[in-house]
């Protein structure tokens, strides 16, 4: 990936989108967990080729998106806060997509589908493995292995949307940054 006007623009454009995703999607519960984060992290990782630049855009973009949601929920503009407690597990998380799709980069094609199914799958095993681990109790979780399943259980909504999100936006974002880039629509 050069760093020109046009990728600037592009994460631009990818930072509006996810805030005006999470704006849309997230206070919704049947939607929540529809997001482009996932997609972002898996983009940085398949097309930019400087490993440091890879981890810090899709960080970057997640940051910025939690700001604006910080300041909307100021305003009382959304129903909750950009920036919560816990919240560092998700950035965590995401450098680990963000390796996914360095892992993924030479599989063309193939590894951007396989990378967009493979890596919510992760998250989701991860994240809800973390949410029953951290706060089994508070969370009104069982400690033991039936709490476990209870969590993965009540998280398989939002996997289900973070699973369709990413099918969607990572192709979408790869097609449109090679438009961007070169006046062509290409996965590879």
């Amino acid at each position: 990936m050069k760093f020109s006007r046009q990728t600037i623009l592009f994460y631009f454009i990818l930072t509006v989108l996810t805030v005006f995703v999470k704006f849309i999607c997230a206070p919704q519960i049947n939607l929540s967990g529809f997001t482009t984060v996932i997609a972002v992290a898996l983009f940085a990782g398949i097309t930019t080729k400087d490993k440091t630049k890879a981890f810090i855009l899709p960080l970057v973009t997640l940051f910025l998106s939690d700001v604006l949601i910080q300041v909307l929920y100021a305003l009382n503009l959304f129903p909750y806060a950009g920036f919560y407690g816990g919240q560092i597990t998700n950035y965590i998380l995401l450098v680990l997509i963000t390796l996914l799709g360095i892992g993924f980069r030479n599989y063309k094609t193939a590894g951007i589908f396989a990378s967009a199914i493979i890596a919510p799958t992760v998250f989701f095993l991860l994240s809800n493995f973390l949410v029953w681990k951290m706060g089994a109790a508070s969370m009104g979780y069982n400690t033991d292995i039936s709490g476990l399943w209870q969590s993965y259980s009540f998280g398989l909504p939002f996997y289900r949307n973070s699973l369709i999100s990413t099918i969607i936006f990572l192709p979408a974002f790869i097609a449109f940054y090679h438009w961007i880039q070169y006046r062509k629509f290409a996965l590879a």
